[in-house]
């Protein structure tokens, strides 16, 4: 039972991590229509600047979270400005292409600032220990991922299906020029998605540093893992990538518990059965 309960948890979290970073990908893969293969590296981004906060600067961990946070955001702004507005919607490769550029442009100014070897963030005492549910104990910063996956999927949804930025983000989607002649300001709306998903990222990758692990080529090495999660929940679903992320958390979690020497085969197996069942994700629409 114990055993059962330890794999439900520890599969519920890293799906949580995995949503937190994978839902702004999701967003400018499906709402916004770009493959932004950088995605990771703005996740990796966050969790260096929260590292140095925390550990270098002396910061308590929420300061050293909101400053990594906004300081993401910031250094992806101009990016926006001057790269990405050149390639919205243009053809994919073009988009695959400028994208991947960029990771890599990060990796060698992350190995050249911070070195090659991997970045703790110290948690609060109070995410550190155990926490006492009466039927069994669980990682504090475990059930900490879990609760942010929740709070995000919420605030996301809520944002994008009952605000007025959620309809002008969807009309300037499916019709810019249209929503350009109605007053909505396109530009300022694609700027402010594209800011909600770096953050959501570096959100992402601060909060699962304990599970994905902060160092210069994590966004290689998991960036195939967060294009599964749109593929698989269907690119522009809130609902779908929890889902997805859920299910795949599960699988891989399960597998690495009871036969760990087949690594990542089974998640990897899972991918291909639902992709083949539901080409356009679980919740995906045309």
């Amino acid at each position: 039972m114990q055993s059962v309960l330890s794999i439900a948890v520890d599969a519920l979290a890293y799906g949580m991590v995995l949503f937190v970073i994978s839902i702004g990908l999701s967003m400018t893969m499906g709402l916004m229509r770009v493959v932004n293969l950088a995605h990771g590296a703005f996740a990796m981004v966050g969790g260096y600047l929260a590292s140095y906060a925390v550990r270098d600067l002396g910061l308590g961990y929420v300061a050293g979270v909101v400053l990594a946070v906004a300081g993401t955001v910031v250094i992806a702004a101009p990016i926006e400005r001057l790269l990405y507005r050149r390639i919205y919607n243009k053809p994919e490769l073009i988009q695959v292409l400028m994208t991947i550029g960029i990771t890599f442009c990060v990796i060698g100014i992350a190995n050249y600032l911070f070195g090659p070897t991997l970045k703790t963030i110290p948690l609060p005492a109070m995410l550190s220990g155990p926490v006492d549910l009466g039927f069994r104990s669980i990682a504090a910063h475990k059930l900490f991922a879990i609760l942010c996956g929740l709070a995000v999927a919420a605030a996301l949804w809520y944002l994008v299906e009952r605000t007025p930025f959620g309809v002008k983000l969807r009309a300037s989607v499916d019709n810019t020029p249209m929503a350009a002649a109605l007053g909505v300001r396109t530009k300022y709306v694609y700027a402010a998605s594209f800011a909600i998903s770096v953050g959501l990222a570096a959100f992402g990758g601060i909060v699962g540093a304990e599970l994905l692990p902060i160092e210069p080529y994590y966004a290689l090495r998991y960036m195939v893992t967060f294009l599964v999660v749109v593929s698989v929940g269907g690119a522009g679903s809130i609902g779908g990538a929890l889902l997805a992320c859920l299910v795949l958390g599960a699988i891989d979690t399960t597998g690495r518990y009871l036969v760990p020497e087949y690594g990542e085969f089974f998640f990897y197996l899972a991918v291909i059965a639902i992709v083949c069942a539901f080409p356009r994700g679980l919740l995906g629409k045309a």
